[in-house]
């Protein structure tokens, strides 16, 4: 279990101290699937780098399984089980697939066990088994091999910031598919910054975020509705998603 407590994070501009997440307070049980939402700038990509090591809080504190982790560092909280997805995945050139899936495992999987990830993701292993993570790979595919990685790590939580980000309609309907796939096989918990209906709506809790406060919390079925309005307004923001995708 994740819990933040009274979590405040400041940043210096031109004017001072500018507060990002104010006195932010926030349970994520084990065995979870949360998205956490609100309008741009509220703090959500803030919160994931806080919760992953990123950043450091200027004040509260971060536990994990009752552990104060508040002043750990990324790798520390690496190896106490908490993973971390970029908006945009790093390319490693000269490191094949293969490579990258045996780090994330932290052991030497063999390819059968490598491809076994692969495949949960969607892609067909023995094509991208011993490609380089180089430009040679699209945003979609390189997403895919992200969460391959988080999956050999089996942790016990795994946090994606904006996952949609930069990835094309096609893409993003074989993500959502890798998603609801994940929910199903991982033993941890799982959490994931987006606006996408079709993310929210896999999710068994809603988190709204708006400058730098929680605004709503709760169950999907709950807090999607209020969200979205009507069925209308639904269908209406599903097409609107699509476009978004495809930008």
């Amino acid at each position: 279990m994740l819990e933040l407590k009274n979590i405040s994070f400041d940043v210096a501009d031109d004017k001072g101290q500018k507060e990002i997440i104010k006195n932010l307070s926030l349970t994520i049980d084990d065995h979870k699937f949360v998205v956490i939402t609100g309008p741009n700038g509220g703090g959500k990509s803030t919160l994931a780098k806080l919760i992953a090591g990123i950043e450091k809080p200027t004040s509260g504190s971060i536990l994990l399984n009752g552990e104060d982790i508040t002043e750990t560092s990324i790798t520390e909280r690496a190896k106490m089980g908490i993973s971390f997805a970029f908006q945009q995945p790093v390319r490693f050139k000269g490191i094949r697939v293969l490579d990258l899936l045996r780090i994330a495992a932290g052991k030497n999987l063999s390819v059968a066990d490598a491809c076994q990830y692969l495949s949960e993701v969607g892609l067909c292993a023995r094509d991208y088994v011993k490609r380089e993570v180089n430009a040679s790979l699209s945003g979609g595919e390189l997403k895919r091999i992200e969460i391959a990685t988080v999956l050999a790590r089996s942790t016990q939580l795994s946090v994606f910031d904006e996952p949609e980000a930069g990835i094309d309609l096609w893409s993003f309907q074989n993500l959502i598919k890798v998603f609801e796939r994940m929910r199903k096989i991982t033993n941890g918990s799982i959490m994931i910054i987006s606006h996408q209906e079709r993310i929210l709506d896999i999710a068994d809790e809603i988190v709204v975020i708006a400058n730098g406060t929680i605004s709503k919390q709760g169950p999907k079925d709950e807090i999607l509705p209020e969200l979205l309005g009507t069925t209308s307004a639904i269908n209406s923001c599903d097409r609107l998603e699509k476009g978004d995708s495809q930008k």
